[in-house]
């Protein structure tokens, strides 16, 4: 007797100590709340997505503005069905395709703002998600509603309790905000089985979703419309819809897949196959939440505060969602040319927020998923020899030229310099690259003669703004110029990434707008938001050089007088009375957390010595500016790149300059972090005395040697190795504080 109860205590210790895989899967997926952004101006949707996928099936309340643009407000108390597509975090009002609605007996309601839909209310008390999955009570009905997604297909399972007039209702011709039907049509193949497409036009002009969607449960009827006219078998129309009926009035379970693409029906047929086929929801859920937590899991962090533990994940999350996988599974997919072209031998993506992403979303990209990035690179290739340029702003096969730059430059030129596109034809890259720099559209004509952008009447001129970043751009290229021996581009287009200074004033000590005759425009308050700096004002563009930070320090005589304007960045405030527009938010003086072009500026204290002051800063914006709750981001999610900020400075460092391979030291905020890489090696941080009042760095090693750089290399964690802060309550103001110690801020390769 007394063996059998050692014995058992010893098989009870053992599975005790045996990891629990399974429990790790399900806690990790727990620790990501999806509603994150849904409310205030982060413009997220909740919806269930595959990591990178071209799926995004989510709610829609039906009512349109700016607080609903991705389909779904946390404030909004009605549902009108489940879209398959959705914009993550930015602010443009597009897509909504494939709404489908479950209904029955129990409602009729309709109203005029959401078009005359069907809709019913919901609570956020009956809701939940995690990656991969959603799902919400649709009160009016009594109908549960459950979505998942694979790479290029959604699913729903909808619960219908018992009750007459079960139908489900799939609407081409709804949509919201900037998105309109231009041509829509479905098929009845059978009693379980629609195909049809999709075409629309807004924010991107020639929009394509064709689907195969099919049914578990046969439906007994159907009704099909075309213009609201009744049609039978075929609907060809702007506006097409149909309502499949099932007589019983058993309580009941119905399942639909849907897949979709962008090149044919065909291409449809075959990611339905390809994904879908013979597997039910709960298959295909399990899935998702398989490849979810691998992605997850890439990078292992501990800490003790569980709200940033859940912030962490939430945001690894969202900067997983863009770009999307576009191509089909034969490799076809829509062009910007307006063509079906093929992806042969890689997975095309598109939806590339170059403006917003370049910044820290596709250096995070080049740590963590490096198979991605070679084909992110020939995405962005391709682009170029179907369209003759780079892509600005890429969407839905289509060029929208939103925002400014030419952007795909470093992204390419990042991933060059890290040694991810040994097997592209660098001459190819490089001749794309010039392309973009060398057009004469984008105001790029004045430009290259004159070396600035001037002020005109245009709304969003944003000159000052596009005399920045063109002038990085073409450090960028400037580069790789150097790197394939152009000895003459180099020189060119080094002389045009000075461009920036043409815009210094002295006396105001700011980049001011220039008339045509390269005058300063007379009237000038560096607070006020005005058409010459993009959804800025000269406070927060003052600081876009990242390139050539010391030169900026120059251009206003001393490191001193350079950190005395940086902390006036962060203590100067709008008064009362000062007019914000929408995008100025996540405010820290005239610091804008909640737009990009602020986002490296915290950082920039280790460029004169003072990495103490980095250090207090960012974790100020980290702590005030993030949480994994609705209301959680202080302004537009953009695609991942305020998610990547995070992401970066939980882990102490950041991308100051996106295409150098260097990170800039901040501070850590966890206690420890592990980066899984797809070589099989890891790169571990430590942080030793960490607490909420040790947030200054004492010493920093680097593989046990004292790093003697406010900064690491791409390769020291791609070549795996460990970093160790050793953190204090005061800061050290003799660590790093000789020129050697900081970033570099010029030309570089």
């Amino acid at each position: 007797m007394t063996k059998l109860i050692l014995f058992t205590i010893l098989i009870s210790l053992l599975v005790a100590c045996t990891p629990k895989q399974t429990q790790v899967k399900e806690d990790l997926l727990s620790l990501v709340n999806p509603f994150m952004g849904t409310d205030g101006p982060g413009n997220t949707y909740p919806g269930a997505q595959f990591p990178f996928g071209a799926v995004q099936l989510s709610p829609d309340h039906g009512l349109s503005g700016w607080d609903r643009i991705s389909g779904y407000s946390y404030e909004d108390t009605i549902i009108s069905g489940f879209s398959h597509l959705h914009l993550s975090g930015t602010g443009a009002g597009d897509l909504y395709d494939l709404l489908f609605m479950p209904v029955n007996k129990r409602s009729n309601r309709t109203i005029a703002e959401n078009g005359n839909r069907p809709f019913s209310v919901f609570s956020h008390d009956e809701e939940g998600a995690q990656p991969g999955y959603y799902w919400v009570n649709l009160k009016d009905f009594g109908i549960k509603a459950e979505m998942t997604a694979s790479s290029r297909g959604g699913v729903q399972r909808y619960h219908f309790p018992k009750d007459e007039g079960k139908a489900i209702l799939l609407d081409l011709g709804y949509s919201l905000n900037w998105d309109g039907p231009t041509d829509t049509y479905i098929k009845v193949i059978d009693n379980k089985t629609l195909v049809g497409y999709r075409m629309s036009s807004g924010w991107a002009a020639d929009q394509r979703v064709y689907f195969k969607a099919e049914f578990s449960s046969a439906f007994d009827s159907y009704n099909l419309f075309a213009e609201n006219k009744e049609v039978k078998n075929e609907a060809k129309a702007k506006h097409t819809k149909v309502k499949v009926n099932f007589d019983s009035a058993n309580a009941e379970v119905i399942e639909v897949k849907v897949a979709i693409a962008s090149s044919s029906i065909a291409g449809a047929e075959a990611n339905f196959a390809a994904e879908l086929d013979n597997k039910d929801f709960a298959t295909i859920k399990a899935e998702a939440s398989k490849e979810w937590t691998a992605e997850l899991s890439k990078i292992d962090i501990s800490t003790t505060n569980d709200s940033l533990k859940r912030t962490f994940y939430t945001t690894l999350y969202q900067t997983m969602l863009n770009p999307r996988v576009f191509s089909d599974v034969k490799g076809d997919y829509k062009a910007p040319n307006g063509e079906v072209e093929n992806a042969s031998d890689y997975t095309r993506y598109d939806l590339f927020s170059l403006w917003d992403t370049f910044r820290a979303a596709h250096p995070l990209y080049t740590i963590m998923h490096e198979a991605r990035v070679k084909d992110m690179i020939k995405s962005l290739m391709a682009h170029y020899h179907e369209k003759g340029l780079l892509p600005v702003w890429s969407f839905e096969g289509n060029e929208t030229d939103m925002m400014m730059g030419y952007h795909s430059v470093p992204v390419i030129v990042d991933a060059y310099f890290k040694g991810m596109l040994a097997d592209f034809d660098a001459e190819e890259l490089y001749k794309a690259c010039k392309a973009s720099a060398m057009q004469d559209a984008q105001r790029l004509d004045e430009y290259k003669e004159k070396g600035f952008v001037s002020t005109n009447n245009e709304h969003e001129n944003w000159s000052v703004s596009k005399t920045m970043e063109y002038a990085y751009d073409d450090w960028c290229i400037a580069q790789l110029a150097k790197d394939l021996n152009k000895t003459d581009d180099y020189a060119y287009f080094m002389q045009r990434s000075n461009n920036w200074a043409n815009h210094y004033d002295s006396e105001s000590t700011f980049l001011r707008t220039l008339e045509a005759d390269g005058s300063f425009v007379k009237h000038f308050i560096a607070k006020e938001y005005t058409d010459d700096y993009c959804e800025s004002n000269a406070w927060q563009y003052f600081w876009f050089v990242p390139h050539n930070t010391q030169g900026l320090i120059n251009k206003l005589g001393s490191a001193d007088r350079f950190e005395e304007k940086l902390d006036s960045m962060f203590t100067y405030y709008p008064t009362a009375d000062d007019v914000l527009p929408i995008f100025s938010t996540g405010m820290i003086g005239q610091y804008a957390h909640g737009n990009e072009p602020s986002h490296h500026v915290g950082y920039l204290y280790n460029y004169i010595g003072k990495p103490w002051k980095t250090q207090e800063i960012v974790k100020q914006i980290a702590d005030t500016q993030y949480s994994a709750t609705p209301d959680g981001h202080c302004g537009n999610e953009d695609c991942g790149q305020m998610s990547a900020w995070y992401i970066y400075t939980t882990m102490g460092f950041y991308p100051v300059n996106p295409a150098d391979g260097i990170y800039v030291i901040g501070t850590p905020l966890v206690d420890n972090a592990t980066i899984k890489l797809e070589s099989g090696k890891e790169f571990a941080i430590e942080s030793i005395n960490l607490s909420d009042e040790n947030i200054y760095i004492q010493k920093a090693t680097l593989n046990g040697q004292d790093l003697q750089t406010s900064y690491i290399h791409h390769k020291d964690i791609m070549n795996g190795g460990k970093l160790v802060y050793t953190m204090g309550a005061t800061p050290n103001k003799n660590l790093w504080t000789d020129a050697s110690a900081f970033p570099p801020s010029d030309d570089l390769k």
